[in-house]
């Protein structure tokens, strides 16, 4: 992660990792079966959930690296990758039902909905690359994923009013043009990794 990188861009970066749009029509098919009075408490528990999860990566990432002996340059070039793929399923969807694949019967817990639709690997790894490249700014960067998840809680509470108003359409569209920018973010990211490693090893 780049060492200019702000408050502000590590938001919209974890905003575009979580694609709240691309989670609304995934979200709705889920619920489906749920009782209309439920809908929203298990949206929130979700939520919740996968912001626990996320908090949980944000404060053990250095953690993590120490212990699995995992160099910030590995990490930053396996999230461009990550990423990059993510982009990709976000700019050409597969036809099988998404990236989690078709929604079961039921009311959901956890799996897919927290994990990995919103707290993914990708937003995980993008955790880990913030807090280790910088770990004397977490208070920020947990800001930053505050925002982030505040941003995409809205919008995905929000699901059936935006499902209706913009259209299926609408929101391929713009899934696709977030899916682009985390495509050229990714790519950022995969070259400065490689960059970086490349530095050391001469």
């Amino acid at each position: 992660m780049e060492a200019q990188m702000t408050t502000l861009s590590a938001g919209i970066l974890l905003f575009l990792i979580m694609d709240p749009l691309g989670n609304i029509p995934l979200f709705l098919a889920l619920l489906k079966d749920v009782p209309p009075q439920r809908r929203r408490k298990v949206m929130i528990r979700e939520l919740l959930i996968a912001l626990f999860v996320l908090v949980g990566f944000l404060l053990g990432g250095q953690y993590i690296l120490k212990v699995l002996q995992l160099r910030q340059e590995s990490v930053s070039i396996a999230g461009g990758i990550v990423l990059f793929l993510i982009g990709i399923r976000m700019v050409f969807p597969p036809v099988d039902g998404g990236v989690f694949g078709k929604p079961g019967e039921g009311e959901p817990f956890i799996v897919p909905m927290a994990i990995p639709g919103v707290a993914g690997p990708s937003a995980m790894a993008a955790l880990l690359l913030l807090t280790n490249s910088q770990p004397g700014r977490t208070a920020e960067w947990g800001m930053a994923l505050f925002l982030a998840w505040l941003a995409t809680a809205i919008i995905l509470l929000s699901s059936t009013y935006l499902f209706k108003w913009l259209g299926e359409s609408v929101l391929t569209a713009l899934e696709r043009l977030m899916g682009m920018l985390l495509i050229a973010l990714s790519v950022q990211m995969f070259l400065a990794g490689l960059s970086a490693y490349l530095h050391i090893a001469v």
